[in-house]
């Protein structure tokens, strides 16, 4: 039986403070990624962008939080797409979109992970934790929330949609984190989170802490969502995202990420997220973003090919 995957774009940008993440979806496809896909042996679907929510409620919390009602409704929609993909025979692949579109694919992989009676482990690929709840943020911005609310800690309870299947910290693996506000500290202590900020990463290269966590998974029956935040990578090679961080992976260590978690087997979904074509140089960002979900997908480095100016 032919592989498969299933793409869906989530156009949302009202987490972030800039705009530009709403054309990130079609920004993926005009790089490739659908030739990608099929060109490592996969079938494809690609199921288009989610529509903008038809309904948005009347939710109100901290007061400087900003677009809270949109992302609520983006959340409940997403939660019920990435459950139901999830659920099928496929490899689903959700492009973006700013960050706060977690908030619904990680609490949908996992309500389909606990269907199965399997554990959901998060790789997650950031420079942030995105990890602040409603009162903790300082910006206001809630692409800075979705894996709080995910583990769901206090605060989002008679705002957001119920979390079918809370995160399990022990099951999460941050990577790539070079900009953490001091709750999200406290909180990454209290929860006791697998974190290899850069520094770590520095002193023990990628390797050691992804052979780790992919061991656990494996050990675990566990199923893989990768979360992977565009400011995982160094601006110098991934500019198109609104929140640079100097000082990110570089190109092999981002590669040899994926090459890894390829080898594994062990992946069962993924988010693309926080692209914004706006801020891109001559598609540069997007077009490293495909090849990095091809080595995801299979893509040796001896397949590569030299391209042209």
């Amino acid at each position: 039986m032919t592989p498969h995957c299933t793409i869906l774009g989530l156009p949302l940008q009202a987490g972030t403070g800039r705009g530009g993440c709403l054309m990130g979806p079609d920004a993926f496809r005009t790089a490739g990624l659908g030739e990608v896909i099929t060109s490592q042996g996969f079938g494809l679907t690609d199921l288009g962008n989610l529509p903008f929510p038809a309904s948005v409620p009347e939710v109100t919390g901290p007061a400087h939080l900003k677009k809270l009602p949109e992302i609520v409704a983006w959340t409940r929609d997403i939660q019920t797409q990435a459950a139901q993909l999830a659920a099928q025979d496929s490899f689903p692949i959700f492009i973006g979109g700013d960050h706060s579109m977690a908030a619904g694919t990680l609490t949908g992989v996992a309500q389909a992970a606990a269907a199965l009676g399997r554990p959901q482990f998060v790789l997650w690929l950031d420079a942030h934790p995105d990890m602040n709840t409603l009162t903790s943020s300082l910006s206001g911005h809630l692409h800075g929330t979705p894996m709080a609310y995910a583990l769901g800690l206090d605060s989002f309870e008679g705002i957001f949609p119920p979390v079918p299947a809370p995160l399990d910290p022990a099951n999460i693996c941050m990577m790539g984190l070079r900009s953490v506000d001091e709750a999200e500290h406290r909180f990454i202590a209290e929860l006791g989170i697998d974190v290899y900020d850069m520094r770590r990463i520095d002193e023990l290269g990628v390797v050691k802490p992804m052979e780790a966590f992919l061991r656990r998974v494996a050990q675990s029956n566990g199923l893989l969502h990768v979360s992977f935040d565009v400011d995982f990578l160094d601006p110098e090679i991934a500019p198109a995202v609104g929140t640079t961080v100097p000082g990110g992976a570089t190109f092999r260590e981002a590669h040899l990420i994926m090459e890894m978690i390829h080898d594994s087997g062990l992946a069962s979904s993924l988010d693309l997220t926080e692209l914004n074509p706006f801020l891109d140089i001559r598609g540069k960002t997007a077009t490293l973003m495909c090849d990095l979900t091809a080595s995801l997908l299979g893509r040796k480095v001896l397949d590569r090919r030299t391209r042209g100016l």
